[in-house]
């Protein structure tokens, strides 16, 4: 301390100007300000966040369930050689009379979070937090326990409702419009970590728009603020007091805390929770449609200005695509007037389209924008889905080496079916061989593989794809675009062509 303060005694003319800095500092701060900088949406409560959570904290629970599991089996006798000494010892073992006992079912047992959406008692939860559960119950921090029934669930959100039940309402919470919501901000989440019973945590939200492979409608918020095992189905509140995500998953690569929680964002859980509410299910939009990313190469050759939208991969049958005349190869730039700039938004959008309407879909075709106009029919569970394919046209030639792109391909015959293990009414030309090192190397493309267009155009033999090829080199194109079915796996390659 002497040395510090050991400054300003040496010069009261310093000082005096250090203090001067001081306030134009502030001063400068505060007249460029409110110009500078937009207005704080939050700040830090002084007093910390006590209370926040003594205003929304009782309206968030503990989960605990359980299950009825198979009793273990008997333990099987081990194999000994014939004649050896331990065989006849361990089968005395085993074979013992003991007093017969019934195997009874053991009880397994599961802990998460939730919280209460409103006075009648309905809670929101993860789905894998109740799954396959014979009893939940519902705990309030104040002791309170209820038997929770199950409204709905959906495992591709993870998401489920339950209903608990009492003569006087129960506290709840609202959902904020997780929109507004912007990275940087505080939040503080809630939860039932290890089962230690409510806990709070804080810290701010990372980021949004994460995907994190749970499933098709990936959109997850990420948050900075402790989140563990036990947490899951756990509310992250704004310091409104509002919901703005569902905590589900950590990413953890020792199994504890890292500061990586994911939260399902409110404006997607609000609308998967009020269908189950009103309907026990959830019933999304369905286009019909398998698609894939642009990748740059993918749009050199299409010619499309940038790597942007969805690539339609195949069209499925008598679904709402192929009604509209959307075709394999088109991209979806704009659906409903909503810009795709990645192909994963799509699934998400649809979903969230109500079943029926008819929307207004901007393909990018063949060198041109088009607009088709479609209507969503309900998306079919995954054995229907599993059950719906197409077949290309069928073609028939000689092998020809496609040197510039480094494989020999060739037209069908009963022999090639038989090699490659083809089905009978397997259709297209089929590589026979891929060079190290070349184009079709260099995308994975592999003998067996199919090829079903090129650059949009159906081929049924070795010398059309050869005309594509030497199309796409007169018209001064680096790269060319082939839809490749592997063992009915349909997806759009962009080959480089090698001079």
């Amino acid at each position: 301390m002497t040395q510090i303060f050991g400054l300003g005694r040496k010069s009261a003319t310093c000082r005096t100007w250090l203090e001067r800095l001081a306030v134009l500092t502030v001063a400068g701060l505060v007249a460029i300000g409110p110009a500078a900088f937009p207005a704080a949406a939050q700040s830090v409560p002084v007093e910390g966040f006590a209370e926040l959570v003594e205003r929304v904290g009782p309206a968030v629970v503990n989960i605990s369930t359980t299950r009825e599991q198979a009793p273990r089996e008997d333990v099987p006798l081990p194999q000994f050689p014939p004649g050896s000494p331990f065989e006849e010892f361990f089968r005395d073992f085993f074979e013992r009379e003991q007093p017969e006992q019934p195997q009874r079912p053991r009880r397994g047992a599961s802990l998460g979070s939730g919280f209460v959406i409103s006075p009648e008692g309905y809670v929101v939860t993860n789905n894998h937090v109740i799954a396959e559960a014979d009893q939940i119950t519902v705990q309030f921090a104040n002791g309170g326990d209820y038997e929770a029934e199950l409204i709905g669930r959906d495992p591709q959100t993870d998401l489920a409702l339950l209903k608990i039940e009492r003569d006087e309402p129960f506290p709840f919470v609202e959902w904020a419009d997780s929109d507004e919501v912007r990275v940087g901000e505080w939040m503080v989440a809630i939860g039932n970590p290890f089962g230690l019973g409510t806990s709070v945590t804080a810290g701010i939200i990372s980021a949004r728009g994460r995907d994190i492979r749970a499933g098709p409608y990936d959109d997850f918020f990420q948050v900075d603020a402790a989140i563990n095992r036990g947490n899951s189905g756990g509310p992250s509140f704004t310091l409104d007091g509002q919901v703005f995500g569902v905590n589900t998953a950590i990413f953890s690569p020792s199994g504890g805390n890292v500061g990586i929680g994911f939260a399902i964002p409110s404006n997607l859980a609000k609308g998967v929770i009020d269908s189950l509410q009103t309907e026990g299910r959830v019933a999304r939009g369905w286009l019909g449609v398998r698609i894939q990313a642009v990748t740059d190469e993918i749009a050199e050759s299409l010619g499309l200005p940038e790597a942007r939208g969805a690539l339609v991969a195949s069209v499925t049958p008598t679904g709402p695509a192929e009604d509209a005349g959307i075709e394999a190869g088109d991209v979806i730039l704009e659906f409903d007037g909503e810009e795709i700039n990645q192909m994963r938004s799509l699934p998400r959008i649809v979903a969230d389209t109500d079943v029926g309407r008819e929307v207004d879909v901007l393909l990018w075709r063949r060198g041109d924008e088009q607009t088709v106009e479609v209507t969503l029919g309900e998306l079919p569970d995954e054995t229907t889905l599993a059950q719906m394919g197409d077949t290309p046209p069928e073609g028939a030639s000689s092998a020809l080496s496609l040197e510039s792109l480094g494989m020999t391909i060739d037209s069908l015959s009963d022999d090639l079916r038989e090699r490659f293990e083809l089905p009978p009414d397997a259709t297209g030309v089929v590589i026979l061989d891929v060079e190290p090192d070349s184009p079709a190397d260099a995308e994975a493309l592999r003998p067996g593989d199919r090829i079903v267009e090129v650059n949009q155009v159906e081929v049924g033999s070795p010398p059309e794809v050869l005309a594509k090829v030497n199309e796409a080199k007169n018209e001064g194109r680096s790269a060319i675009l082939f839809l490749i079915d592997r063992a009915g796996d349909l997806r759009f390659v962009a080959l480089r062509l090698i001079s």
